[in-house]
Order: structure tokens, then C-alpha cells, then sequence
């Protein structure tokens, strides 16, 4: 597993935390990831995606329910949800290669997910590829 695959699950497990615990201290997000990446570089990629993301939330989330037939964001499971959302970050803000973000996406949906996760986070982002018009 490379480096940035290690800060995208920490980035994960933070925006997880958001979701399940709407009462918790964002900084709270920050200390965890300072603790579990030590190196200054990964930490400044997770602390990114992180930021980004809920930054940029009400924007992920339309988006994603524009682009889930059948499915709302409330009724996905909160790890999917959030692969989605640091998916779509990606896409959208960051020069990340396409491949890398689905690769990743699908890695980490394999990882903390459910059984059907990767197909159905790989079938959402290349929604959003298509909606967003990003081809690279």
C-alpha cells in the first residue's frame, strides 16, 4: 500500500467520524491525523482532503445525489458516502489522474466497506466523471 493510500484512510476515517458524530470537535479530526502521520507531506495530503471536503460538502453532496439513481446519500452507508465525497473532492478540486482517484476509491471502498461497495463507488464516480466532464 503506497504512502498517500495510508493518508487517504486516515482522511477517511476522519470524514467517518463527521458523519456518524456531528457533535465532534473538527480539531479533534486534526490531532488524530497529526498522531498517525508523521511525515509532514502526508499529513499536509490527508489534512487536505479532509479540509476539502468539508469544505466543499454541500457542492460533493449535490452532486452525488444528482448523479445516484435510486439512492439518496442518507441511505448509503456512511463509509461509502464518504469514499464518494473524497472521490469526488478529487475529481473536482485536485489534478489527481482520474485512475488514481477511481483506483484509490475502489481500494478503499474494498478495504472499509461492505461487499458491493467497489462496484457501486467505482459505478458513482464514473457517473461524476461524466457529469463533470473530466476526462484525463
Amino acid at each position: 500500500m503506497s504512502r498517500r493510500s495510508r493518508a487517504r484512510e486516515f482522511a477517511l476515517q476522519v470524514l467517518y467520524q463527521d458523519d456518524v458524530n456531528a457533535g465532534a470537535e473538527p480539531g479533534e479530526g486534526e490531532t488524530y491525523l497529526r498522531t498517525r502521520l508523521r511525515k509532514d507531506d502526508l499529513l499536509d495530503f490527508s489534512s487536505s482532503l479532509v479540509d476539502g471536503v468539508r469544505e466543499n460538502r454541500e457542492e460533493i453532496d449535490a452532486l452525488l445525489d444528482r448523479v445516484c439513481d435510486n439512492w439518496t446519500l442518507e441511505r448509503m452507508a456512511a463509509t461509502d458516502r464518504n469514499v464518494l465525497r473524497i472521490g469526488a473532492y478529487e475529481i473536482l478540486h485536485t489534478k489527481t489522474p482520474v485512475r488514481v482517484v477511481l483506483n484509490e476509491s475502489v481500494e478503499l471502498a474494498k478495504r472499509f466497506g461492505s461487499r458491493p461497495s467497489a462496484q457501486f463507488v467505482n459505478g458513482i464516480l464514473d457517473r461524476v466523471l461524466t457529469e463533470c466532464g473530466r476526462q484525463d
